[in-house]
């Protein structure tokens, strides 16, 4: 059985986490992120199915196989928690304005891991690590406006809000963060 290999996902480190990639052993601890409806509220909308979230891995694992970059898993170094995950994808979203050409950035949190900064230290390695893989590409994220602390986050990291929008029939902000 051929496996990914793990020089091709990139580890960082920050002061309290560690980003590395995606197995398939990470499925429990997924299964609990995109189960639970604090996640899912501004993501989809509802929580998500055992199948959606085995397809939502596989994914994961694959952006870094096909395109070179992707989501990390979040661990918190000091106990090893998985607390979520981080990262750049091209879902190739049916949006108006298109993010075609743009790498998107996205986050979500474990609950119990909210409100302590989590979100926006990964999202700064995340971001560090694409200047120097993305070159002088701006890259985007889209965040229901509902979603008070993930604006909060996309503004520490340097994203403004460029469009008002709609995803899915949901009301969306598009921010973007040039280089």
């Amino acid at each position: 059985m051929s496996r990914l290999s793990p020089d091709l996902v990139p580890s960082i480190e920050t002061g309290r986490l560690a980003l590395r990639g995606h197995r398939p052993d990470d499925f429990a601890d997924y299964m609990a992120l995109w189960t639970d409806p604090a996640v899912t509220r501004f993501i989809g909308g509802r929580p998500s199915t055992r199948e959606e979230v085995w397809g939502r891995l596989l994914r994961n694992i694959g952006h870094w196989a096909s395109l070179g970059f992707g989501y990390w898993v979040i661990v918190e170094k000091g106990s090893g928690r998985f607390i979520g995950e981080v990262g750049f994808a091209d879902f190739r979203r049916e949006i108006e304005p298109s993010l075609d050409g743009m790498p998107e950035i996205g986050w979500a949190i474990a609950p119990d891991a909210h409100g302590q900064g989590y979100a926006t230290e990964a999202a700064r390695a995340a971001i560090a690590w694409g200047d120097g893989h993305f070159g002088s590409r701006p890259t985007a994220c889209i965040i229901a406006p509902e979603n008070g602390p993930s604006i909060r986050v996309a503004e520490k990291c340097g994203y403004r809000a460029f469009a008002r929008t709609t995803y899915k029939d949901k009301p969306t902000i598009m921010f973007v963060r040039e280089v």
